[in-house]
């Protein structure tokens, strides 16, 4: 049996990134046919019998071609045990140059050669990242679905003591035999046996954030989802992505919209939020980087790559200047301090510099994009030398708090790398930090004029949630239990799937109804724009306006067509422009997978998105009020023009829409993102005609609903 005709057959790579590709792959046992020479040389010797050894287990090969290899020298760089982050300038470095390699191959059956050439032998992590990019942006294999990055490296989100007790599972149970596995003894969990499936269990609390103060999260509410987002946004989004490419065969990754930074505030507000559920203060920026961090974190991971756990950071630690020779790493917090005070410099003179020593003004429309390019580093910044890399340093500075001269040969924490920084509370503290540069520059901007907010001939009557059998304007959350495979990230073990069930955060679903009445006299295109926010602050008081519009977390954005006179509207909140399903987030690309045609597309496209079991925040068990706001805007000053998109749309407002331009033309976080006109002190006087708000409820039932890994895309909830 040959897999040569499909070109999936490079996504055998992903699996089991620590085993040698000649090891059989996935569940068809498939096998990569190298040619010895790809041998790395400690093997060679032994070339016959490892391939015959091996090929004794194996249902099908995959046949390589030996080519002539380009230089690999830079990648190659870094150790193949050694911790990788799109952080470090030095790793983006060889990074880069690896998907320069990639993305120059002419054929498909070079790049296969040379990406399985690279897999035994380079980092792990560093391989898996710019293949995926190459694979999402060349021609011939942007139609192929990447694999979840749980699935690959599950080190990254579950808690180390689960893995020894999966291998154990799948050493002792064959696949057909095996049943519900309890790791973890809790009476809060009972057993789901299963015909074909292992399954272990995640206690309720994952693992809770605690600091001196007695806060504490939940992080099943907001880790694994989230981190996930996070880390696939990259390579994906170009809204995130910096990709330091050195040749004119990698194409530059163009932002997806002017204002592309505001995208990060969703996690930011919904985790502030969230400290609100739970009668905590919003979280405090970290702007004094020479006073202790009063938060301490200990991430209980295990790196399966490096072999060793991931550093911890006591309460009290003391940030010091950075000089790690090892990781071509040197600079001062001075630096930083430099860097951040110039950025402010050149927002309130309206300009930066460039490298040719030439002013450019930070315009309405564009100046956030520059500034996003100047924040996190890469071959966009205008000026690397004056404005360094504020972002990306700032995460390796709190990444390497424990060790920041190498004298304990220990590598950095969470912080410092994308996947797992969102577990750290310091994440939100730095963030907030960095979204306050955003937001000091849009309050240099002029005020939205009520001409500029208003709809003409347009006006919201009503506005109100509805949840089956519910009363009006009530929101439901409750935990939910899911699981996903660990089998492909389990390198050396039994084959078959190795379940882990955890539990996390999800709601009721609900619909929104809109009452708009269109008093001109031809129909009108609008966009629904529809936000949340919560209405009091963690002493009981009203938020100001300037207050409540940095907490909007935007829900859902759609265009509908007004008929003249009333108009309702419904829209379910599984329709989020935000959002992928739960199946989404973790789903198996290997099942339900379209062949062919446009299908195919937009189930490769539909990966990303923000987690819909994570729309919103948890709530109370006596009920958390919030601000419902509804706006319908002309659409003539929404518009985009271009060719309508046939692809993925169920997360445009996070992911765009595949090779178009970001489908509106408003900025991001649109009427909410400039400070209020004259005279607006409160969410009411913000209103106009075409603006609606309302007060709903959110309320939290302590209740598990089980679920599973491919269950239906409902949320339900029985109410008593």
């Amino acid at each position: 049996m040959s897999n040569n005709d499909s070109k999936s057959g490079i996504l055998y790579l992903f699996d089991r990134p620590a085993e040698p590709v000649y090891v059989p792959k996935g569940d068809k046992r498939v096998a990569f046919d190298i040619p010895p020479d790809y041998l790395p040389d400690q093997y060679r010797p032994a070339a016959v019998d490892i391939f015959n050894r091996f090929g004794e287990t194996t249902d099908s090969k995959i046949s390589v071609k030996q080519i002539s290899l380009p230089d690999l020298s830079i990648p190659m760089q870094l150790g193949r045990r050694d911790p990788f982050s799109l952080f470090i300038p030095a790793h983006r470095k060889v990074a880069a140059r690896l998907i320069d390699i990639f993305m120059g191959m002419r054929t498909y059956e070079d790049f296969l050669s040379v990406a399985v050439y690279c897999r035994d032998r380079m980092n792990p992590n560093m391989f898996i990242y710019a293949l995926s990019v190459a694979i999402l942006h060349r021609p011939d294999t942007k139609n192929l679905p990447i694999p979840p990055l749980h699935e690959v490296f599950p080190d990254k989100y579950i808690d180390g003591g689960i893995f020894s007790r999966a291998r154990e599972e799948a050493n002792i149970s064959s696949a057909g035999q095996r049943v519900s596995h309890e790791i973890i003894k809790e009476t809060f969990f009972e057993s789901f046996p299963s015909k074909s499936h292992g399954i272990i269990l995640l206690p309720i609390s994952m693992r809770s954030i605690e600091s001196l103060t007695g806060e504490k999260i939940s992080g099943s509410i907001f880790i694994t989802g989230t981190g996930i987002w996070y880390i696939h946004s990259r390579p994906t989004s170009g809204s995130l992505t910096r990709i330091d490419v050195g040749s004119s065969s990698t194409t530059c990754i163009s932002r997806s919209k002017p204002g592309a930074p505001v995208a990060s505030h969703k996690p930011d507000r919904t985790y502030n939020c969230e400290r609100l559920c739970n009668r905590l203060g919003r979280v405090t920026r970290l702007i004094n980087w020479r006073e202790p961090i009063p938060e301490g974190y200990f991430p209980k991971l295990d790196s399966l790559t490096a072999s060793r756990t991931w550093p911890a950071r006591p309460s009290g630690a003391v940030l010091h200047d950075i000089n790690r020779q090892a990781d071509q790493l040197d600079f001062d917090i001075q630096d930083l301090e430099r860097w951040r005070d110039r950025i402010y410099e050149a927002i309130h003179t309206g300009s930066i510099t460039n490298i040719k020593g030439e002013r450019v003004p930070l315009t309405e429309k564009s100046g956030i994009d520059v500034l996003g390019n100047i924040m996190e580093s890469s071959i966009l910044t205008p000026n690397l030398n004056l404005y360094g890399d504020l972002h990306n340093l700032g995460h390796v500075l709190i990444s390497y708090v424990h060790d920041p001269d190498n004298r304990y040969l220990e590598t950095f924490s969470v912080m410092g790398e994308p996947a797992t920084a969102m577990r750290d509370p310091i994440f939100y503290r730095f963030h907030a930090f960095c979204d306050d540069i955003f937001q000091e520059h849009k309050n240099t901007l002029p005020e939205y004029t009520v001409q500029q907010l208003d709809f003409p001939g347009v006006e919201i009557t009503d506005i109100r949630v509805t949840t089956a059998n519910q009363p009006p304007n009530n929101l439901y959350t409750f935990w939910n239990k899911s699981d996903i495979d660990l089998s492909r990230g389990l390198d050396f073990t039994p084959r078959g799937p190795v379940l882990v069930r955890f539990t996390h955060l999800n709601h009721s679903d609900f619909t929104y109804k809109v009452v708009a009445n269109n008093r001109n006299n031809s129909p009108k295109r609008g966009t629904v724009r529809i936000f949340m926010s919560p209405r009091v602050d963690e002493r009981g008081l009203p938020f100001t306006f300037r207050q409540q519009k940095n907490l909007m977390m935007e829900m859902d954005k759609f265009t509908v067509m007004l008929r003249p006179g009333q108009n309702t509207i419904e829209r379910s909140s599984t329709e989020s422009s935000l959002t992928i399903p739960f199946e989404r987030t973790f789903r198996n690309v290997d099942e339900n997978r379209p062949i062919s045609g446009d299908s195919l597309e937009q189930f490769n496209f539909c990966g990303c998105g923000w987690p819909q079991h994570l729309l919103i925040p948890k709530g109370s068990k006596a009920g958390f009020p919030m601000d419902l706001f509804i706006m319908i805007s002309d659409y003539t000053g929404d518009a985009v023009e271009q060719e309508e998109s046939s692809g993925c749309k169920d997360a445009a407002s996070f992911c765009g829409l595949r090779d178009r331009k970001y489908p509106d033309a408003r900025p991001m976080g649109y009427p909410f993102d400039r400070r209020p006109r004259a005279g607006v002190d409160n969410l009411t006087q913000f209103l106009t005609g075409n603006m609606a708000v309302t007060t709903i409820t959110i309320n939290f039932t302590d209740s598990v609903v089980p679920r599973t890994r491919s269950g239906s895309m409902s949320n339900t909830l029985n109410f008593a």
